[in-house]
């Protein structure tokens, strides 16, 4: 049976598109069609009018649902990470491991492993952020957590057998030949958490790496004379930049510096999110440390910041809102730039024998409906956005 979307915007070559269908077929994008060229025999969907864009990708998903990965390296609790994002557009994830025993990372590399295996809606591979980073720049990491690399963790770091393998570290806390046999295994390499100087940070990406997460937060910053790793990231094309565009973790005026430093194709939000995403409870336990949401913020006793409330579609809003950046462009950063950075060739845009994983977005850019892997999860009404209130009710 053909799907066909119809009385929507479609997000195609930079512009929202009115008068087009696009048609399902199994898992996949069939065709894009005028509207009144959709078969007959075709099964109508109605968007009433809303935008069609790519499904979000996520590649920093720590937990949501009241589930923290850590805590629950299983598949059903990747799955009940992944039907909480879901519900804010997001259509492929990297369920995220922050610093832990290796024997809690062979723990999650095989559930999401499983995960893969049995079809789990939306889980694209694992992201393992630490333990092997930086003490001085820990943030919410335990120190106690964090380690050296050594042929034990590299394999545990290649050991996934289906997905994506995405690895954060600290450049400067292991050698270029080191990152060399992650990335010739494979391995996605990102620095992050990280005091790198900026010829320790070139010399990563001369082995490899690829990836900078949470760009300005947690890292070597860019100074006069000593540009860091937050310098490379923003010198170096090859390097894509992941973004928490929440308001809180960066300025706004901040992050516009950095759109005005590298395209669209080289930044990707993400959200970091945690377990009080999609949950009614604002508070939760990260590793023994209670978490506290207010005024949108996760943060620790100490008043550290742990993570954070941010769902997709409302770091795509941000993007347009705070950032100014048009609709497209906050679109790939939000799906073409990590589906490019995961090797996903044919994910992350509305086209001809693309995967079907698609958001639907009102006006208020809220999520009325999405699809993975040509699967409706259609939304009766739109969603309030939790992260609007302290009360997540």
């Amino acid at each position: 049976m053909v799907a066909a979307l119809v009385n929507g915007r479609v997000l195609r070559a930079g512009a929202l598109r009115d008068g087009e269908a696009v048609l399902l077929e199994g898992d996949r994008i069939a065709a894009v069609v005028p509207a009144g060229q959709v078969p007959a025999d075709a099964e109508r969907h109605d968007l009433a009018g809303a935008m069609l864009l790519p499904g979000f990708i996520d590649t920093q998903v720590n937990g949501g649902g009241g589930v923290l990965f850590n805590e629950f390296p299983t598949v059903d609790g990747i799955a009940a990470i992944g039907a909480a994002h879901r519900r804010f557009g997001t259509t492929g994830f990297l369920p995220t491991l922050i610093s832990d025993d290796l024997d809690v990372i062979r723990r999650a590399v095989a559930a999401v492993d499983m995960a893969i295996e049995q079809g789990a809606p939306g889980v694209l591979g694992i992201h393992i952020e630490g333990p092997f980073l930086n003490v001085e720049r820990r943030g919410i990491h335990r120190s106690d957590k964090i380690r050296t690399l050594d042929d034990e963790g590299l394999a545990v770091l290649t050991s996934l057998k289906r997905g994506r393998t995405l690895v954060t570290l600290a450049p400067e806390r292991t050698t270029p030949a080191t990152i060399r046999r992650l990335v010739d295994a494979g391995v996605i390499v990102a620095a992050g958490h990280s005091n790198a100087t900026h010829a320790q940070a070139i010399a990563a990406v001369e082995a490899g790496i690829t990836g900078i997460t949470h760009l300005f937060n947690a890292m070597s910053p860019l100074t006069a004379r000593a540009p860091g790793l937050t310098g490379a990231a923003l010198e170096r094309p090859e390097l894509v930049c992941g973004i928490i565009v929440d308001g809180h973790h960066v300025s706004p005026t901040t992050l516009k510096v950095a759109l005005c430093c590298k395209p669209p194709e080289q930044l990707m939000l993400v959200t970091d999110a945690m377990p009080s995403v999609g949950s009614p409870s604002d508070t939760f336990m990260l590793q023994g440390s209670r978490i506290q949401v207010r005024d949108g913020v996760c943060k620790n006793a100490d008043g550290t910041i742990a993570g954070s409330h941010l769902d997709m579609a409302s770091a795509f809003a941000n993007a347009v809102r705070m950032l100014g950046a048009p609709i497209a462009a906050a679109s790939c950063m939000a799906s073409h730039a990590p589906a490019a950075f995961l090797g996903l060739g044919e994910r992350g845009a509305i086209a001809p024998g693309y995967h079907a994983d698609l958001v639907a977005l009102d006006d208020a850019f809220q999520v009325t409906g999405t699809w993975i892997d040509g699967v409706s999860d259609r939304l009766q009404a739109p969603l309030r956005r939790e992260t609007e209130s302290t009360s997540l009710a």
